[in-house]
């Protein structure tokens, strides 16, 4: 008999859960691709093959999987994070290597919404009498995979606001210092954060007050391009802030149609992208033509970082997903102290933003709180 006619679901998830590990290794360079781990089982359910896909544009996790397990793999299993590819990009077809390996089953976690794929993976390997079983530990593989699973669904990049707050809600002190509010540790993981995104998101009182680079500071992603995105309605970035002097070519600013000419013209030649858009009705850039033209660039995710009016638009425009807040153990009180988020604020509580908390832990003495929108 063979081995997986008596496996359950609950069988099939301890591989299930060893291709989100393999998949990990791909959570700094493989952006906008998802990350996708691998195993293959010969027909005794044996490992004979693991892979990872670490690098966009390199090899996808089931053909390094399946080439590490050669003939074995003939008769066996495929288990993977995410449904197998079917078209041409970078690399061939995920569904043609499995194929050609002659694996009897293949065991996925989640389907792919990627307009190319979209059930179509899972349809060819069955119409070619593969089994498939769909929806092992599906949960976690599309946490996994979150950020990708909703720019291919939506065609909107997935937007995750970033706070380093007191523990009475502000990001910085009377009179606009923030430096340093949290732990080095705090900051350190804020920093890995912008690592994953592909653009980081600022309003124009950040440029001014803070003066920031808004680089990648650890240097875990081979990809040297993170966009950085300047909110300014009406152009008061001035040439010489310090964003524009690394890599200006990756600076887009976002400003009004009615925005000085004689300053877009000096950003512009100092190598940022100037890219207007319409008003939101409120005087300000409409952060949905903001995020339409970054999916135009490719940019999956963007990692909002203030401030406190930037964050509230974000959250009054029903555009925010998902919370990273380091809370330290201070109070600056003040009612002139920024808070985290500013606006004119909701009139109620049943008003609010409902966020779900999905990981609270201690770090350095700061509390690190990772929460997602509901209701949205």
């Amino acid at each position: 008999m063979p081995f997986w006619e008596n496996l359950s679901v609950a069988d099939w998830a301890v591989w299930m859960r060893r291709t989100l590990e393999l998949a990990e290794a791909g959570r700094y360079g493989v952006s906008p691709n998802p990350m996708v781990g691998a195993v293959v089982l010969d027909a005794q359910g044996r490992v004979v093959g693991e892979g990872a896909h670490l690098r966009y544009g390199g090899p996808h996790a089931e053909t390094v999987a399946l080439a590490a397990a050669g003939a074995k793999a003939r008769g066996g299993t495929l288990v993977v994070n995410l449904e197998p590819c079917v078209h041409f990009g970078h690399t061939p077809p995920c569904v043609d290597a499995i194929l050609a390996a002659g694996v009897s089953r293949v065991v996925v976690g989640t389907t792919d919404p990627n307009p190319q794929v979209n059930g179509k993976g899972i349809a060819t390997l069955r119409e070619a009498g593969v089994e498939v079983i769909l929806g092992v530990e599906e949960e976690a593989c599309r946490e996994l995979n979150h950020r990708f699973l909703y720019f291919m669904s939506q065609g909107l990049p997935y937007v995750s606001l970033k706070m380093a707050l007191t523990l009475d809600g502000k990001i910085a002190a009377r009179g606009g210092k923030s430096r340093w509010i949290t732990s080095e540790a705090s900051r350190r993981a804020g920093y890995a954060l912008r690592e994953e995104m592909d653009a980081v998101l600022v309003g124009v009182g950040t440029v001014l007050a803070d003066d920031p680079r808004l680089v990648r500071h650890l240097g875990l992603n081979p990809n040297p391009r993170l966009w950085r995105v300047v909110l300014d309605s009406h152009l008061r970035t001035p040439p010489a802030a310090t964003l524009l002097s690394h890599d200006p070519e990756s600076v887009v600013v976002f400003c009004l149609q009615d925005a000085p000419l004689d300053r877009r013209r000096e950003l512009e030649a100092k190598g940022a992208r100037v890219v207007e858009v319409g008003d939101d009705g409120r005087g300000r850039v409409n952060l949905h033509a903001v995020l339409r033209e970054l999916a135009t660039r490719g940019v999956s995710s963007v990692l909002v970082e203030g401030g406190g009016e930037v964050h509230w638009s974000f959250f009054q425009e029903g555009l925010a997903r998902r919370l990273y807040a380091f809370l330290a153990p201070l109070v600056l009180g003040g009612r002139e102290a920024v808070p985290a988020v500013g606006g004119s604020g909701f009139s109620a509580p049943q008003e609010g933003v409902k966020l779900r908390f999905l990981r609270v832990s201690e770090l350095s003495g700061d509390l690190s709180l990772v929460a997602e929108v509901v209701g949205v």
